[in-house]
């Protein structure tokens, strides 16, 4: 018996090392923020309007965090794109094509509920809230805050699962 455990002992070890990896990949396959979602426009209430024409954001597992990659149109059919990768760590991360907020943290408030804090300068101008429905299908987002126009926004948009 006493061959077997060198064996042992690398297969423990491999166990460990790949462990931390696998255990991220278990949780990310089970957020139900993952996926693709398209904005239902006309079951959204946008404040101050015009909502955009269609808009499409793909949550995706990037390391130990998720990549939001959003598209679409604005309301006069001008192309729109924002990303950004977070990890749940409470550190601002940079937003790309965004003219209302530069950064942003987030916050896992429960399985299905994520906290977002948007910055620009360095200053909180909106929250959100990203909140997906218990059976997965819709994803609702509420955010609060100025725009970069200094306008206060209050936005409910209605996502549903592609």
């Amino acid at each position: 018996m006493k061959h077997f455990r060198p064996v042992i002992g690398v297969v423990g070890l491999v166990a460990l090392l790949v462990s931390p990896a696998a255990v991220v990949r278990a949780q990310a396959q089970s957020d139900p923020h993952l996926g693709t979602w398209a904005l239902n426009v006309s079951r959204s209430k946008y404040t101050p309007g015009p909502p955009p024409a269609s808009q499409t954001s793909v949550y995706a597992v990037e390391g130990a965090g998720i990549k939001v990659t959003t598209k679409g149109q604005g309301p006069l059919g001008q192309p729109t794109s924002t990303a950004f990768t977070v990890a749940f760590d409470g550190k601002d991360h940079p937003v790309t094509g965004n003219a209302d907020y530069n950064a942003v943290s987030v916050k896992r408030l429960d399985s299905h509920t994520i906290e977002f804090t948007r910055k620009k300068g360095g200053q909180v101008v909106q929250t959100a809230l990203s909140a997906v429905s218990r059976d997965g299908k819709t994803r609702t987002v509420t955010s609060t805050g100025v725009n970069a126009r200094g306008a206060k926004v209050h936005i409910v948009g209605q996502y549903d699962r592609k």
